[in-house]
């Protein structure tokens, strides 16, 4: 009979137990972000940072939104982006709560100059809460600067095109001039070594014929002089007789 009682009061003392652990959880929670909080309007916003993580650990429904704050307090707006748009999924129940994340979301996606992105979750945000006179002044601002950016993208874009298409026409110049020096330069050449390889077989020819002349003139004074020494020595052997023996 004991023993059935001390097992009843273990089974009832751990059920009590497993029913206090989310409130004592809950209330874990709240006192990080009441220090997170304090943390906070000091400016201590790393210190803040560490206090709303230790509270997501338990829950992310309120600390994921404070701490998105946390982050864009510091520059870190991209991370905050990230806290923002989790709060803004995990707050769908309560529209205040999702209006809040969703333009605050809007804010850090323009602090990245991400205007596109921004001006979907300013509208977002005023679809829930259209009484948000700052988020209306934001979308607006951030609409002019999104065109202003596409301007400058088309102009940059245009400038590019033209340098490009500039620097191909100066290539394409510079192109076809080596083109036409290569072309020309032979043409030249032939030019100025033609003349001298004319005038070369001109001369090697004028040469020639000197040298034929010369030749046909030596050729013939020496068949004359021939010619007369075998006169002469005709005439020797008809005066002088050789006389034979009988």
């Amino acid at each position: 009979m004991r023993n059935r009682v001390n097992i009843t009061r273990v089974i009832v003392t751990a059920l009590g137990i497993l029913l206090a652990l989310p409130s004592l959880s809950a209330q874990e929670e709240r006192e990080y972000i009441r220090k997170g909080n304090r943390l906070y309007k000091k400016s201590e916003f790393a210190g803040s940072e560490g206090m709303y993580r230790r509270a997501q650990e338990r829950s992310t429904e309120d600390a994921g939104f404070n701490l998105g704050n946390a982050l864009y307090k510091q520059g870190r707006y991209g991370e905050a982006a990230d806290e923002f748009g989790r709060s803004a999924v995990a707050g769908e129940t309560d529209t205040v709560r999702q209006a809040q994340s969703l333009y605050n979301l809007g804010n850090s996606l323009i602090k990245e100059q991400k205007y596109e992105e921004g001006i979907r979750a300013y509208i977002n945000s005023l679809t829930l809460d259209p009484g948000n006179i700052q988020a209306k002044y934001n979308l607006a601002w951030a609409q002019d600067q999104l065109q202003q950016q596409e301007q400058q993208q088309n102009k940059d874009q245009n400038q590019d095109q033209q340098e490009d298409n500039k620097e191909n026409e100066k290539n394409d110049d510079q192109q076809e001039s080596d083109d036409q020096q290569q072309e020309e330069k032979p043409q030249d050449q032939q030019q100025e070594e033609q003349p001298q390889e004319q005038e070369g077989q001109q001369q090697e020819q004028s040469i020639s014929r000197e040298d034929a002349k010369r030749l046909l003139d030596a050729l013939a004074a020496n068949e004359k002089e021939t010619q007369e020494k075998v006169q002469r020595e005709k005439a020797a052997k008809a005066r002088v007789r050789v006389i034979k023996n009988w």
